[in-house]
């Protein structure tokens, strides 16, 4: 299981983990922040649960790219 979690207040538009992982992530029309796609929100923190294994390389270069630090992705 696949665990990544955005915390979008946070977000600055870099659009890195749009190119990284786009299947998981677009940018906003509105805002111009990042969206993590079918995610549950809970107190600011966005967050998918995928049985997916094969996003976790796209998710993980999505984090290690992001400059704010607000992308995390685990396996659990």
């Amino acid at each position: 299981m696949v665990v990544v979690t955005l915390q979008r207040n946070k977000c600055i538009g870099c659009n890195y983990c749009v190119e990284l992982a786009p299947e998981q992530f677009q940018m906003s029309k509105k805002d111009g922040k990042s969206v993590l796609l079918h995610a549950t929100e809970k107190k600011g923190f966005f967050t998918i649960k995928s049985s997916d294994n094969t996003i976790l390389d796209a998710c993980e270069q999505a984090t290690k790219a992001c400059p704010v630090k607000i992308i995390t992705t685990k396996m659990i």
